[in-house]
């Protein structure tokens, strides 16, 4: 019975190991995206181009934000291995002063979440 037992335990790790090795895994061009020094009113979209270099189609559940001035927007498509997608950020740069924000991914990839920068300086138009 031990052995049997033993057998079946062994047979379901071999599977999980397997499961495992079929997993999504994404890959960013840049996990910053640098505005450099911008004007108040500019275009403030911007994106994060990705790969899912994985064995498993890619499903992004969320992405976030860390304050409302920034408005990221998600593939709704599963990403297939081997191909790539984007994650567009906008940014109100009406607002006059540095940029320091983060972005937060949630997918099922093998890293579940990936946190993303935007960085730069929106100046008024008076050069200040």
């Amino acid at each position: 019975m031990k052995k049997i037992v033993l057998v079946l335990f062994i047979g379901l790790m071999g599977l999980s190991l397997t499961a495992q090795d079929k997993a999504a895994k994404i890959e960013f061009k840049s996990e910053t995206v640098d505005y450099g020094e911008i004007q108040k009113g500019a275009d403030g979209v911007r994106v994060f181009e990705f790969t899912n270099t994985g064995q498993a189609p890619l499903i992004i559940s969320k992405v976030s934000s860390s304050c409302g001035c920034t408005i990221p927007k998600k593939p709704e498509d599963p990403i297939l291995p081997g191909k790539t997608g984007e994650i567009s950020v906008k940014y109100d740069t009406n607002r006059v002063g540095p940029i320091r924000k983060a972005i937060t991914v949630i997918s099922n990839a093998e890293t579940p979440t990936k946190v993303l920068k935007i960085k730069g300086e929106v100046k008024a138009a008076d050069g200040k």
